[in-house]
């Protein structure tokens, strides 16, 4: 038998392809012994049949632990094949930021029939969280929080978190409140452990306290803990009163999110959960940015067939011209970057933006004139053509130019519309540095060459 200090995955998974009633009971006892995130990792690299196997396996303390790290994919799989018992069970074990952070995927039905298994208690406190919108304070919260009267002194609050059984199990934080439970200001627990038992709460308590309301958007949670170095928050109705505390681990996974979604988006690619999915579901998913892309590839052609005779009568054209557009949709999405970045991180504001969007001219007309010094020579060069040098040159300047203007412009515009600026803006960044460099290169050609 294999020592509980030196479980590995390979362990496990010759675990797993044991039928007897020994194997099965010891599956979770094994897993207990990883980090969760270590857990739910193994089982991500299995087959959908093998997990669905070790849903049937798991008890509800393995359950609890393990559950909130799986990746979505993994819990479409395994949450209808359990035990419904053991997944209420598990469900009431979990911290409520959790619990409703997996219940909001469920269908309705789903939803409905798990809520309806849990003890009272625990039911109307999850029922309470996703009343608020979806991505909001109110959704990410723990309920759990502690909080103590501005009267109390050291000594009474360290007894009371000694003795008392329902804390959360990991706090930061101690919420000073006043008789409506109103935040008067926050005690770090390394102020208090420092402090003379006979001092006051209020004499220790930081007063500027950043209280977040239930309905914020988790981006701007986000914001204010990365901007003040918040290690919790409490979170507060519309009338002021705490409901819980949001802690910077959850934080984590919001940034996370949020990097993510910009980043995918920007791909025009809707989950990364693709990867696991059927190839069916994932070309359905791509399929609506590319037919998009379509279209814009198509009107950048039909750009270029004005120009077909300019074309047929010299060659290298059809040569130089791919240059141009892809010069212009590199620089373009340099910039594109740098601005959507710029944004997430509320570094541009109405005061500069327009600072922002002469800067990023001023750097593609600079690029631009470096470039088209190199490609005009280059084409010199290549082709022996003095003009058609002085034509790739222009066209490489003017590109540039568009390229970093639009690559500024179109998720400043998309945000200023109340849209995400990383949604759909590299398709319509490549639309504008298809056919203007398209339509400058051959333009040009056209009036000074053929």
């Amino acid at each position: 038998m294999v020592d509980e200090k030196e479980w590995t995955p390979e362990h496990l998974s010759a675990l797993l392809d044991l039928e007897t009633v020994e194997s099965r009971m010891a599956l979770p006892a094994a897993l207990r012994t990883l980090h969760p995130a270590d857990a739910a990792e193994w089982i991500h690299s299995l087959s959908e049949e093998d997990q669905r196997d070790v849903a049937c396996r798991l008890d509800a303390d393995t359950l609890s632990d393990i559950l909130t790290y799986l990746n979505e994919p993994a819990r479409e799989i395994i949450i209808p094949n359990l035990d419904e018992k053991i997944l209420t069970e598990a469900f009431r074990q979990m911290d409520t930021d959790d619990a409703v952070q997996i219940i909001e995927a469920f269908r309705p039905e789903d939803k409905e029939q798990l809520l309806s298994a849990l003890p009272s208690k625990e039911r109307v406190i999850l029922e309470e969280s996703l009343i608020y919108p979806e991505e909001s304070a109110g959704r990410l919260m723990q309920r759990d929080c502690v909080t103590a009267p501005e009267h109390w002194d050291v000594g009474q609050m360290i007894d009371y978190v000694r003795s008392h059984r329902n804390l959360p199990d990991d706090f930061y934080d101690v919420f000073i409140v006043d008789a409506k439970n109103r935040p008067l200001g926050v005690l770090p627990l390394s102020r208090l452990i420092r402090s003379r038992r006979s001092q006051s709460l209020s004499e220790l308590m930081e007063t500027q306290l950043h209280t977040i309301p239930a309905e914020e958007d988790q981006e701007n949670v986000a914001f204010l803990f990365r901007k003040y170095g918040l290690v919790s928050a409490p979170v507060v109705n519309k009338s002021g009163h705490i409901l819980g505390m949001i802690t910077v681990d959850d934080v984590v996974h919001i940034i996370d999110r949020e990097i993510e979604e910009d980043f995918l988006r920007l791909a025009g690619v809707s989950s990364s959960g693709q990867v696991y999915k059927a190839a069916w579901r994932s070309a359905f998913g791509r399929f609506q940015w590319l037919f998009v892309n379509l279209l814009t590839a198509i009107l950048a052609s039909l750009v270029i067939s004005q120009f077909q005779d300019s074309i047929s009568s010299l060659v290298a054209l059809a040569v130089l011209m791919p240059i141009v557009a892809s010069m212009g949709g590199n620089s373009g999405t340099q910039t594109l970057t740098i601005i959507v970045r710029a944004l997430a991180m509320r570094h541009i504001g109405n005061e500069n933006r327009l600072s922002v969007v002469s800067k990023e001219i001023m750097t593609g007309l600079l690029l631009g004139t470096l470039f088209a010094v190199l490609s005009g020579v280059v084409t010199y060069l290549w082709f022996h053509n003095a003009k058609l040098g002085i034509v790739m040159a222009a066209a490489m300047l003017a590109n540039l130019v568009a390229a970093s203007a639009a690559g500024a412009l179109i998720p400043l515009s998309l945000k200023k519309l109340g849209l995400d600026p990383a949604l759909s803006s590299t398709v319509f960044l490549t639309t504008v540095t298809d056919v203007v460099g398209f339509f400058a290169f051959l333009g040009l050609a056209s009036a000074f060459l053929v």
